[in-house]
């Protein structure tokens, strides 16, 4: 354990798939004696308690309060320049660009005060799409770290992107190949979309900005990742500008630990309230056979392919829950809607919920395999939980994400969307294959085995552990 206080300052965005990983990052590290406080724009409070959904809403400590003894997470707010109602999911350009200057200000603003009242911080940890906090952190002469909050994998095709762009071929061609050292030959359809010509500019911007300040302003790049996952992209990242894989990043219990912290400190963020029913329908379901489908808290579904998926699911007769979440009130993004008949037709089989805990619907022994978008943080419960994927990506790093779990893991299948869906037929020939297929068995032994590693790499001694050891020392420069 650390022997006198040191102060880590963490930023982020107040989106559930931010967040939750920083939170977890932040009780391993109170767990190592070292104290948080966690800034994000405070439309995170406004969310937390008008909704009364998250642990948090009922435990707020904020930075106003004194340093939590023991150690522990401290929560701060500062304004991102946009209203509460603001739906920054929606319109992401308008928000980073408000987070970059109003937000930045409002930010450096809070550092200044939080050192005022005599919180030393020796490190700052920046979200990734948060570049310009490492300028913030220089100012104050604080050393600077990003959490990487996607694969090792996607973050070497970004590094070597920005960095070594003549390695590529035209990205006009989704059919152009590229390989790049640690990674499997990837099609330019299963490149992460924000590097390519039709993604808005203001990602581009956002990670050449952070790209660059890998030179001289963030020392340490931490990834939600563990080496035993991505070996060979960690090993060929080594020489270029080192990752730290500290993940997986998820609840202790589906790692089969104890909790860190008591109950009463923040867990996670649910944007949504769950409904918990959930647990007891599958508990009167056989082991492994219902079909669970989510595709993350942001992702919005066509009605093309609602209806697809709707129709491959009640044709593939098997039992199934399925978590649509509630549109924002004044969003004006059209998402599908379940087919009339469909909740009737298969009442007997499937239940659908707004929201659910993902991680305990994961771990429930009833389920099967998990219909998932192949966001990361789902990817990587889905893998700590042991359970196989039928892989449905849309858009940013999920293409790279679903390749990775199919053809590198091989501890799923993969979807074939043609103009955007995929076939009602498509959909049901997946699910009987995950569930039924010549390959079932092989695919669930698989995923079992990287269960198993998951549960090493942080349980402590295990590389994840070792590493974030590595990183408190490299910054308090004290063995512990």
């Amino acid at each position: 354990m650390v022997a006198e206080e040191v102060h880590f300052l963490m930023v982020t965005a107040a989106m559930q798939g931010h967040m939750n990983p920083m939170l977890k990052l932040a009780k391993r590290l109170v767990s190592k004696g070292i104290y948080i406080t966690l800034a994000t724009n405070d439309v995170a409070r406004h969310r937390m308690l008008n909704s009364k959904v998250s642990s948090i809403a009922d435990d707020l400590t904020t930075a106003q309060n004194a340093t939590p003894k023991p150690p522990g997470i401290t929560l701060a707010f500062f304004s991102d320049g946009l209203s509460p109602e603001f739906d920054r999911d929606e319109d992401v350009d308008r928000f980073i660009k408000s987070m970059r200057t109003i937000g930045a200000r409002n930010l450096s603003n809070l550092i200044t005060d939080l050192i005022a009242q005599d919180r030393k911080f020796s490190c700052v940890i920046l979200n990734p799409f948060f570049p310009w906090v490492a300028d913030i952190a220089a100012e104050n002469g604080i050393p600077c770290a990003t959490l990487w909050i996607q694969a090792c994998s996607i973050y070497s095709v970004y590094y070597h992107f920005l960095k070594h762009p003549n390695l590529f071929p035209s990205l006009d061609d989704p059919d152009k190949s590229v390989e790049l050292p640690g990674l499997p030959a990837l099609q330019v359809k299963d490149l992460p979309s924000f590097i390519l010509p039709t993604s808005p500019p203001i990602f581009y911007e956002t990670l050449l900005d952070l790209v660059q300040k890998l030179d001289n302003k963030v020392k340490w790049v931490l990834v939600n990742s563990f080496t035993e996952l991505e070996e060979d992209v960690v090993k060929s990242m080594a020489s270029l500008h080192p990752i730290y894989p500290i993940g997986p990043l998820v609840s202790p219990f589906l790692l089969g630990e104890e909790e860190m912290m008591s109950k009463s400190t923040i867990d996670n963020v649910d944007m949504w309230r769950a409904e918990n029913s959930c647990i007891a329908w599958l508990d009167k379901k056989p082991p492994s056979s219902v079909i669970y489908i989510s595709f993350g808290s942001i992702t919005v579904l066509s009605q093309k392919q609602m209806d697809n998926l709707a129709t491959g699911l009640k044709n593939s007769n098997k039992p199934f829950l399925w978590v649509i979440k509630p549109k924002p009130e004044n969003s004006e993004t059209k998402g599908g809607e379940l087919p009339g008949s469909f909740l009737e037709e298969t009442k007997e089989k499937g239940l659908v919920v707004t929201w659910c805990e993902q991680e305990k619907v994961l771990m429930h022994k009833a389920v099967g395999c998990f219909i998932t978008h192949c966001g990361w943080n789902s990817t990587l419960e889905s893998v700590v939980a042991g359970v196989p994927v039928i892989a449905y990506p849309g858009w940013t790093d999920q293409p790279t994400v679903a390749k990775f779990l199919v053809d590198v893991l091989k501890i799923g299948v993969r979807v074939k969307i043609e103009d955007g869906f995929a076939s009602s037929e498509e959909v049901e020939r997946c699910i009987m294959e995950i569930t039924g297929g010549p390959e079932a068995e092989g695919v669930k032994k698989r995923a079992l085995e990287l269960k198993e590693a998951a549960k090493k790499v942080g349980a402590e001694g295990g590389s994840s552990d070792q590493i974030i050891d590595q990183f408190i020392n490299e910054i308090t420069g004290k063995p512990f």
